[in-house]
């Protein structure tokens, strides 16, 4: 009786009370243009940060060796938040299925 118990239970789903995401009713669209604003920024912000790394490297050529090291450090940071940003929905979808 405990076996037939036991297989019953685990020839169920593992759960199944999981459905998939969706928006509320109304939600959808300024739900995406809020995601559109917010990767529009992402990017004015990476173009900034390369400016500024740019720059700090362009001053820190001379004499100041240090400036030129962290304008340089920033650049793997700028590339790591772009991909992220542009990335971010599609790696959130593909963790939460």
């Amino acid at each position: 009786m405990i076996r037939d118990t036991v297989l019953q239970y685990l020839a169920l789903e593992p759960n199944p009370l999981n459905p998939p995401p969706a928006p509320p009713p109304g939600l959808e669209k300024p739900a995406e243009l809020f995601l559109s604003w917010m990767k529009w920024g992402a990017l004015l912000a990476g173009g900034v940060g390369f400016t500024i790394s740019a720059v700090m490297m362009i001053a820190g050529r001379r004499n100041r060796s240090a400036m030129a090291a962290d304008g340089a450090s920033g650049i793997p940071w700028i590339i790591g938040g772009l991909s992220l940003a542009s990335a971010g929905a599609g790696l959130a979808a593909l963790i939460l299925q």
